[in-house]
């Protein structure tokens, strides 16, 4: 989710759930560490529960990085093992770290000496010419020997070589059958699945064969309402009314003008909001609004509130006919 899910993404999610865990991008120990870009580590209080994600496979640099993230006031690190893109590839980090359990394991071990907080690992079950019964278990073992107590699985296999990170996230097949298995053999583990899930209803069904929790990605963010407005009610027993999309929007307002007035523009945060109304009424000219306009200098609130103004309309006119 790397140049997806910035602050000003996950401040728009919180308002739509306040419990669900949010993610940042993927931020490289390098970065932070070396390159001193500890401007990627900013967020706001009002995002929490939020998790950094951590890409690196140097075990120092990441323990140093994670004790940053614990300053910084994160509430738990996540070390990514499963992502294929070439940019990770050519740091022998991501899903590459799938070849070395042992070593991850090390890379672990020293990222919880460092801090207080959870750190947790996110993997695939294999890549390349790997079996996944037989490496993804050789793996959780390893990790739990480490004191991992929590590893989200993506369902399918990386292909390093031959597919691109997209199609890795669509051809190779899903096998939450695996996942579910391995739930049985690591009772001690918490184990949360990812990969293909697009819908509630889909989470519960995986939180009813067995995991532990589940992974929402892409799905999250084109459908951001879809996914996010009920989970509260429908995965945590909220008893509290999820926000209308418009109230969504309102919501948003202030935080807006604070960054505008920060020296911000529109567009930093309205890209993160393009699917608000996905599959509604109105939907086409959100999108059109926001993206032709909260580009251009200057653009203020008064952008969004027009393309709010033009889903009403819609919706009304659909009404009265």
């Amino acid at each position: 989710m790397m140049a997806w899910t910035d602050r000003h993404c996950r401040y728009f999610h919180r308002q739509l759930s306040r419990r669900a865990l949010l993610y940042t991008e993927m931020v490289t120990s390098a970065a932070l560490v070396r390159g001193g870009a500890v401007h990627l580590l900013e967020f706001s209080e009002q995002e929490h529960p939020v998790a950094l994600q951590l890409g690196g496979e140097g075990a120092k640099e990441l323990a140093e990085a994670t004790r940053m993230a614990q300053e910084a006031g994160y509430k738990e690190v996540n070390l990514n093992v499963g992502c294929p893109s070439d940019r990770v590839q050519s740091g022998t980090f991501g899903a590459v770290l799938m070849k070395r359990p042992a070593h991850v394991a090390d890379c672990l071990a020293e990222m919880q000496a460092a801090v207080d907080i959870p750190v947790t690992v996110k993997c695939r079950i294999g890549v390349d010419d790997q079996e996944p019964t037989e490496i993804l278990p050789t793996f959780l073992e390893a990790v739990s020997a480490a004191g991992i107590r929590q590893v989200t699985i993506h369902a399918r296999k990386a292909w390093l070589k031959g597919l691109s990170p997209k199609e890795n996230r669509e051809v190779p097949p899903l096998d939450y059958h695996l996942v579910y298995q391995m739930v049985s053999e690591f009772p001690a583990l918490s184990i949360a699945l990812n990969g293909g899930l697009e819908t509630l209803d889909a989470a519960e069904d995986a939180l009813a064969a067995g995991v532990d929790g589940i992974m929402i990605g892409r799905a999250a963010y084109h459908k951001p309402f879809d996914v996010l407005a009920e989970a509260d009610q429908r995965l945590y027993g909220a008893e509290t009314e999820p926000l209308s999309r418009f109230e969504a929007v309102e919501a948003m307002v202030p935080y807006i003008a604070n960054h505008l007035q920060a020296g911000g523009n529109l567009h930093q945060v309205t890209r993160h909001m393009l699917g608000l109304f996905a599959g509604q009424p109105g939907a086409r000219a959100w999108r059109r609004i926001l993206s032709e306009k909260a580009t251009g200098s200057g653009a203020g609130v008064d952008v969004l509130f027009e393309a709010r103004d033009a889903v009403r309309s819609e919706i009304e006119q659909q009404n009265a006919t």
